[in-house]
């Protein structure tokens, strides 16, 4: 016995299915052969365009396209002209074939037709919402200026990615430069390698989107499409504080109105992460390298990516993953995984003295003077002559009680203690006072231990890179 049927799952695609069974089966077992096929039809369907079950007395198969007759099944269905002598056994035979029929139409019908189309249909949206950007539901949001950027357009703004607009390696994949309806622009290419999923990667941009501040490096627009996921900023000529620092010839360039001028911007922009934006901010990875600076030489803090959200609002939070610097880490949050706006208070200080010293405060440093930056810096400043930690190609050229200011405020944020280092808001309002009481600081940490496990700590040694989003790293975001 055979049947078939044709039945539209959407305008362009339809579904066609056929079932074939031995005439000695009985209605209850056709009954059984349909069931036991259709037990198999949801894991197939989901998998294959079309879809087969054989068994020793019946058939069931699917297709999206149509691979038989249905003149062809009428015609099977006929039975041949009988024999005055047959007739009454074909009688019988047809009353056996009727009484199938009458099962298993209806059964094909609403039983089996019913659930392929549903997986069908099923598979088609999940293919569509494959093909659609996981972004769209917030493309058009009134509170954000997220824009999207499809793949094929940042593909011909980067030459395809092309090593020579490389502009650095990161932690979480490379950046280029390229170019956009005449504008520069740096794209962010996060790894495949990447844990981050589509859902998790639009939440944290769609926050990020939402920090405005001219000492922020903006977001111009993300991209995930099939397996890229891509993020877009201001480009900035200048390229990182770090490049300039360790470039004697590019640090000459920084006087000492320049260096106030960074100094200052940079506060204000952690500022407002902690204080001012509509989300509380620890950024966690402040330094040279996450500073970039566009034409004018204003500072503008990087890697806001991978950011996690907190439902509680707590000032001093405990994590198992550590990421970071070293060298620019709080000792409470490299040796015991406590991080608070505090955290970025130290690691601004440390800022500081690189800033206006000239050097960086790692092991070249430890290999010249025989003990960190922060350490030789509280030498000098105890044996009162904090202003050989300047600059030498600064000679001459800043006045000693602002450079003697200075050196104060960034040995204040530096204090092994984080209960005695001042908050950033406090920051800023020393930096800008002509005159003001600031208090004495004490000891910086002797050095800093790394905890034990080193499977819970990640630490950032890729080289500096100019001109670019350079890393994304880790940060924390909490509401308010």
């Amino acid at each position: 016995m055979v049947a078939g049927g044709e039945e539209s799952v959407t305008s362009q695609l339809s579904s066609y299915v056929l079932l074939q069974c031995t005439r000695d089966l009985n209605s209850e077992g056709c009954k059984n052969c349909l069931e036991t096929g259709l037990s198999q039809v949801s894991a197939q369907c989901n998998q294959t365009n079309g879809w087969r079950y054989v068994s020793g007395s019946c058939t069931l198969r699917y297709e999206v396209f149509p691979f038989f007759s249905i003149s062809a099944i009428s015609t099977l269905q006929s039975p041949p002209a009988a024999s005055p002598q047959g007739e009454e056994e074909m009688t019988k035979n047809n009353m056996s074939s009727a009484k199938i029929a009458s099962i298993v139409a209806p059964i094909l019908g609403a039983v089996l037709l019913g659930p392929l189309l549903y997986y069908l249909w099923r598979r088609l949206r999940r293919k569509k919402d494959r093909g659609r950007s996981p972004f769209s539901d917030i493309s058009n949001s009134p509170d954000t200026d997220l824009h999207l950027m499809d793949l094929v357009t940042i593909q011909a703004a980067t030459s395809n990615f092309s090593d020579n607009n490389k502009l650095g390696e990161g932690g979480f994949g490379p950046v280029y430069k390229g170019i956009h309806g005449r504008k520069e622009i740096a794209v962010k290419r996060l790894s495949k390698n990447s844990k981050q999923g589509a859902a998790e990667f639009k939440n944290e941009v769609k926050l990020i989107a939402k920090l405005q501040h001219r000492n922020l490096v903006r977001l111009l627009a993300c991209c995930i499409e099939r397996d890229e996921k891509l993020i877009v900023y201001e480009f900035l000529p200048n390229g990182s504080l770090d490049a300039f620092l360790c470039d004697p010839n590019r640090r000459a360039q920084l006087d000492w109105n320049r260096r106030i001028q960074i100094i200052s911007g940079i506060a204000r922009g952690i500022l407002y992460l902690h204080e001012d934006s509509r989300l509380k901010v620890i950024h966690r990875d402040l330094k040279a390298s996450n500073v970039l600076l566009d034409n004018e030489m204003n500072p503008k803090i990087s890697d806001f990516g991978m950011a996690k959200i907190y439902e509680v609002d707590e000032t001093e939070v405990n994590t198992n993953r550590i990421v970071g610097t070293y060298g620019y880490m709080a000792p409470e949050y490299a040796m015991d995984g406590l991080y608070s706006e505090k955290s970025d208070v130290y690691s601004f200080g440390v800022l500081l003295l690189e800033i206006i010293s000239g050097e960086k405060n790692g092991r070249t440093h430890f290999e010249r003077h025989g003990q960190t930056l922060l350490r030789y810096a509280w030498q000098l400043w105890n044996e009162h002559n904090a202003v050989e930690l300047m600059d030498s190609l600064l000679e001459g050229s800043y006045p000693t009680n602002e450079a003697m200011k200075l050196i104060n405020i960034g040995l204040l944020c530096v204090q092994e203690n984080s209960d005695g280092r001042p908050t950033m808001s406090l920051v800023v309002h020393m930096l800008r006072a002509e005159e003001t009481v600031i208090p004495q600081p004490t000891q910086p940490p002797t050095f800093i231990r790394q905890r034990t496990s080193a499977s819970n700590v990640s630490s950032n040694t890729h080289s500096s890179t100019d001109h670019s989003i350079n890393r994304v790293t880790e940060s924390i975001i909490e509401p308010r």
